[in-house]
């Protein structure tokens, strides 16, 4: 389950809007250890590194999840 909410200052501006996505850890996850805003400040970089474009923000949630999924369950070296 998710939960959105627009996150653009100017509804109906034309103007390209960032929304933020919130996913519900499942129990026994690594996903309980990602913080909600090192996944969403992730995902932005990502949406700002492909120019702001006007589409799926999930794409970039998505990846940033599994980049620091990836990362919290790496082993340390």
């Amino acid at each position: 389950m998710k939960k959105h909410a627009n996150a653009s200052g100017n509804p109906g501006s034309g103007a390209a809007t960032a929304v933020a996505f919130e996913s519900v850890p499942e129990t026994g996850s690594n996903s309980a250890a990602i913080e909600h805003e090192d996944i969403a400040r992730l995902a932005y970089s990502y949406w700002e590194t492909r120019g702001c474009p006007f589409g799926s923000p999930e794409e970039d949630w998505f990846r940033a999840e599994m980049e620091l999924l990836r990362q919290t369950s790496a082993p340390a070296t």
